[in-house]
């Protein structure tokens, strides 16, 4: 008599940045995908769905340009038409990845506040048409302090009015019944475990919830698995992605700071994230949701996604 070992039941998902690869679609260049996109929407659009269903994967995190609403719509026609194309396949859009308060200069001025919730109440609809759940969203990266040769502090003053805009965020996405979830992005002031409890401290549980990034959490120098467990009740929507270790590399922010992170992510199993743990720990506060895989701009992203998944399948075996 032979038994076969439990398999997870829980749908497995990817963010979209892992096909950002422009090899991906036969062209050299980040600038020749954004060409393509924008000349042949629909084209880009299909290799992404065609290569999630090759994969076995279930559920999609929408993100940056060209896997965002905008091209989604020039390639399909409108948010309807969209909706049926995914649903025809089989798949399903669970989330979103939100940007404007990440690359918002300055939160507190009144233009750029109105920009930001103009945009969540936008992106909050198509979501709901989708029958999305989570909009997934970055808080401001850090700053470099006047000398600029250090990172300035994240302080209670600097905290505070991100915080307001999170919750006013949040209060868009609920009235369409979509949930803001804050994203761990390494350099951010969402990023280390301090930081993950001042701002859940200052933000509404009601209206902004958690969304940890264990490869992110571990390059702040976090345990993703303690991170989880301390803020169970805020916890809805999870990227699993693995990493080396700790950033422990003096570094500035600038606009080659996520090149200098990319180094130390790993495909899971490869890194130190404790997945067993991850993955109790996530069944013992109740969590609902799928394992939402990550890849930065995957160089095989079919196989890479397949390995993941055929991985944790396994460790996550009998636990979610």
């Amino acid at each position: 008599m032979t038994t076969t070992a439990p398999v997870t039941t829980r749908a497995f998902g990817v963010d979209l940045i892992t096909f950002f690869d422009p090899a991906f679609y036969g062209v050299s260049s980040r600038e020749e995908l954004e060409s393509l996109a924008a000349a042949e929407p629909r084209q880009v659009w299909d290799r992404i769905l065609d290569a999630l269903q090759e994969a076995g994967i279930a559920e999609f995190e929408m993100t940056f340009a060209p896997a965002d609403r905008l091209t989604a719509i020039a390639a399909f026609g409108s948010a309807e038409a969209f909706a049926a194309e995914v649903a025809a396949r089989g798949l399903s859009v669970v989330s979103a990845y939100f940007a404007d308060i990440e690359h918002a200069d300055d939160v507190t001025d009144p233009t750029t506040r109105e920009a930001i919730l103009a945009a969540a109440e936008t992106e909050s609809a198509f979501l709901a048409q989708l029958g999305a759940a989570y909009l997934v969203a970055g808080l401001p990266m850090r700053r470099n302090n006047a000398q600029g040769d250090n990172l300035a502090p994240v302080d209670l003053a600097t905290a505070l009015p991100i915080a307001d805009i999170a919750n006013e965020v949040g209060a868009i996405t609920a009235r369409h019944g979509v949930t803001l979830a804050l994203h761990t992005e390494s350099h951010s002031v969402f990023w280390t475990p301090r930081d993950v409890d001042l701002f859940l401290l200052l933000t509404d549980p009601f209206l902004v919830a958690f969304c940890p990034d264990t490869g992110h959490i571990v390059l702040g120098g976090g345990d993703p698995v303690q991170l989880v467990s301390r803020h169970r009740e805020r916890v809805v929507i999870a990227h699993w992605k693995d990493a080396a270790g700790a950033f422990r590399e003096k570094a500035l922010v600038d606009g080659d700071i996520f090149d200098r992170h990319r180094p130390y992510f790993r495909a899971a199993g490869q890194g130190i994230v404790d997945w067993p743990a991850f993955a109790r720990t996530l069944a013992e506060i109740g969590y609902e949701g799928g394992i939402l895989l990550e890849l930065d701009a995957a160089s095989d992203p079919v196989g890479q996604l397949i390995a993941a998944r055929t991985y944790l399948e396994d460790t996550t075996a009998g636990i979610l």
